[in-house]
């Protein structure tokens, strides 16, 4: 049902390329999260990863 849709609006040849692409985006998306993770302060994002969360215990 979605297929026929998307093959009304957009047509065969693009969705046989987006097909293509969707690896390479999904890498490169990982890629960009790890560097998001990286370059900022990683504890705040770590945080809500609950083994990490319990691992890395604050002395307050």
């Amino acid at each position: 049902m979605v297929q026929s849709i998307l093959n009304k609006i957009i047509g065969n040849k693009y969705i046989s390329i987006v097909r293509t692409w969707v690896p390479n985006m999904v890498a490169w998306g990982t890629v960009g999260g790890v560097a998001l993770v990286h370059f900022t302060d990683w504890r705040l994002i770590l945080d809500y990863v609950p083994y990490v969360n319990g691992k890395f215990k604050r002395d307050e």
